[in-house]
């Protein structure tokens, strides 16, 4: 007749079985730990399990006018921006990267408007602080003030710690800075910038502008993809000021870059917006935003006084990067005189009514009208915010 097993026998065997499967883990996370034991399977699939996202928001173009600059002229030869961006701030910093056209060149003293943009450097300093995290410099105006303001521009950038690109100081910078590749929230996004061109100033040697040239930008999207980013976002500065509506070249050239594995285009230069359309193809969604407009400016033709922003949220998940939502956000410049000197302000859409002057109130209002009714007629798959 079999002994019968006691309990203590039984716990004590279950206790000892416990204690090898304890160990067996211990020495399969120490070998984890060490990159002894995992199998390349295992960390393929733990990435494709695994889902990030990051929100981006683009900005119009940063303009700089005489009237801007004597508005904020100070004693002492200072010049103060506060209260310019201040309504638009919380709007920017809620967005993982912010993203402007800064079409303005920093050649230092003798600071001057239109034509020849010459900024303060506290308007770059103003830009910083409200949240944009990234300023493209290749716009029609890059050469403004000639080598030395690219040169400048690009150092102030550097020195306040602003990331930034289109312009570079020689091939070899571009070599090594161009596209550029950011990694933010686990995605890792390359960004390029053309402009059509500079205002008939030629481009200084040995300084690079980058020109819209499709053997080139074909050349820079061969190198961004072999950066191995999730996704590949264009900016342009392309198209006719003051045109509504986008021309055939700016139609045509989006059409390639998508053909050629550019993922989302977001466009500037007409001073005014034109029409943002989201693109289904192969499956995936496609931002185009052919112009966002002024973001700030004292320009006073119709539809110039405002812009829009566009946010995009990105997803990267199950081994694939796309797009699950994004919106736009208009804003309206308010310019009050005040003894003679105007006072700039960016204000979104939903600024109270009741806290602008009646003319104010009707600028805003007829912007708004007009640009909704723009959008509303050839806006395709994204909404306002």
């Amino acid at each position: 007749m079999a002994k019968p097993v006691s309990h203590h026998s039984i716990w004590m065997r279950l206790r000892s079985i416990s204690l090898i499967l304890v160990a067996m883990t211990t020495c399969c996370c120490t070998g984890n730990a060490q990159g002894g034991s995992s199998t390349p399977n295992d960390s393929i699939l733990q990435q494709e399990e695994e889902r990030h996202e990051v929100t981006l928001l683009f900005g119009g173009d940063l303009m700089q006018h005489e009237a801007q600059i004597k508005s904020a002229f100070r004693s002492g030869g200072k010049y103060d921006y506060s209260g310019v961006f201040d309504h638009m701030a919380p709007i920017i910093q809620k967005a993982d990267l912010a993203i402007a056209n800064f079409e303005v060149t920093l050649g230092g003293s003798h600071f001057k408007g239109y034509p020849q943009f010459c900024a303060p450097d506290e308007y770059l300093q103003a830009a910083i602080d409200c949240g944009f995290d990234i300023l493209t410099t290749c716009n029609n105006h890059s050469v403004d003030t000639y080598g030395r303001g690219i040169d400048r521009t690009i150092t102030m950038m550097d020195s306040l710690g602003v990331q930034h690109l289109g312009t570079y100081r020689n091939i070899a910078e571009r070599d090594s800075l161009y596209p550029y590749l950011i990694e933010k929230n686990g995605i890792r996004i390359c960004l390029l910038n053309y402009t059509y061109g500079t205002n008939g100033i030629p481009v200084p040697k040995p300084y690079i502008v980058n020109l819209i040239d499709t053997t080139v930008i074909a050349q820079d999207i061969a190198k961004a993809k072999s950066l191995n980013p999730d996704v590949i976002i264009c900016i342009p500065h392309w198209g006719d000021e003051y045109q509504l509506l986008p021309n055939k070249g700016q139609r045509d050239l989006a059409d390639w870059m998508f053909a050629h594995g550019i993922d989302h285009i977001v466009g500037g230069h007409p001073h005014v917006v034109e029409p943002i359309e989201v693109r289904e193809m192969g499956g995936e969604k496609h931002l185009l935003a052919y112009s966002l407009g002024n973001f700030v400016s004292n320009q006073s033709r119709p539809n110039t006084d405002g812009g829009t922003m566009v946010r995009m949220k990105l997803v990267k998940e199950g081994g694939r990067t796309y797009l699950s939502d994004c919106a736009y956000n208009l804003y309206w410049v308010s310019r009050p005189v005040t003894s003679g000197l105007r006072h700039f302000r960016v204000l979104p859409s939903s600024y109270p009514s009741d806290s602008l002057n009646a003319t104010e109130r009707s600028k805003r209002d007829t912007y708004l009208k007009n640009t909704r009714a723009l959008f509303e007629k050839h806006n395709k798959g994204i909404k306002e915010e």
